[in-house]
């Protein structure tokens, strides 16, 4: 394998934790995996005799698919959880239910819960490594990853590059994960969106603000589209989805204004017609698809990396991080 830069974190909380080597390291291992990731019956061998706990305390079929089959990728064995199948439903808290599955011999948890925070909490109580899967609308690092890794592989450096997030930025830790990242790694970062959904505070995190898609279309080198999150809002964010399609939906007109090279991108699950017309989420600039395979093999390199730090943390005498 290639040079890089030393991992030595057992947990994942969040890209603004993390440096832009740090970034890198990940990256690259996950290059590495990226052809075994796709193929059946491949194995890294890297998980071998470890077992990862997915505990999706909120609805997810394509992060929690990914991680299982990243985590079998890499030998380990899967348990899979759910807030239905867990005793939280029961009054037991997140902390009792992940020390009682540590204690049945879990290595790495994986969680997805509504709260913000609720991750760091957990990696706070646990001698297991942790990995967000998403927290509230805190952060999602491992969707931020391999929208990092998808870019790269289509455009080469990320440095210098012009990024829109266009959509429901208020309620999106996807946008927040690819700020993150995007601006360690050098690229210019727009969030685009309704007022409702976008207001100037997210200036102070580095991001430029616009609410006409229309006046700086032309200006980017990537689009990535978010899905408005409706189970989220508690008011009406906008007058109707119809509305909502007319001023930001990324159309086949708005595509003819972009840059040439210009290239789409969606975390998923689309709401076609919303966000996005068929003829654009099935068109040529698109990398829907392959951002889901760098999905695979960017978990695959976390779930190596955290657990080799684990395990290095635990030959040292370490006890909970």
């Amino acid at each position: 394998m290639a040079q890089r830069h030393e991992w030595k974190l057992m947990h994942l909380i969040g890209l603004e934790y993390l440096s832009a080597e740090e970034i890198t390291c990940v990256l690259d291992l996950a290059d590495e995996f990226r052809e075994g990731a796709v193929r059946a019956g491949s194995s890294t061998g890297t998980l071998r005799d470890r077992a990862v706990l997915n505990l999706f305390m909120e609805p997810s079929t394509r992060t929690s698919t990914s991680f299982a089959i990243a985590a079998r990728r890499c030998g380990a064995e899967v348990i899979t959880f759910s807030k239905a199948a867990s005793s939280t439903s029961k009054g037991e808290t997140l902390v009792d239910t992940a020390r009682n599955i540590e204690a049945m011999g879990a290595d790495v948890i994986v969680m997805r819960h509504s709260a913000a925070g609720s991750a760091r909490m957990l990696a706070k109580n646990t001698s297991c490594a942790v990995i967000n899967a998403g927290d509230g609308r805190h952060e999602h690092p491992t969707q931020g990853l391999l929208d990092l890794m998808t870019i790269r592989r289509a455009r080469g450096a990320l440095e210098g590059l012009k990024v829109a997030i266009v959509g429901d930025i208020a309620n999106s830790r996807v946008a927040r994960s690819n700020l993150w990242g995007l601006t360690k790694l050098g690229a210019d970062v727009t969030f685009v969106g309704p007022p409702t959904m976008l207001d100037a505070a997210f200036e102070k995190l580095g991001a430029h603000v616009e609410h006409d898609l229309d006046s700086c279309i032309g200006e980017f080198d990537v689009i990535n589209m978010l899905r408005i999150q409706l189970e989220r809002h508690r008011d009406a964010a906008f007058p109707s989805l119809r509305e909502y399609a007319r001023r930001y939906a990324l159309t086949e007109e708005r595509i003819l204004k972009t840059r040439p090279d210009c290239v789409v991108m969606h975390p998923g699950p689309i709401n076609r017609d919303v966000e996005l017309p068929s003829v654009v989420a099935d068109g040529p600039r698109n990398l829907i698809l392959p951002q889901v395979s760098n999905g695979v093999a960017v978990r695959m390199a976390v779930l190596t990396l955290v657990s080799q730090a684990r395990d290095a943390h635990m030959a040292k005498g370490g006890e909970v991080a």
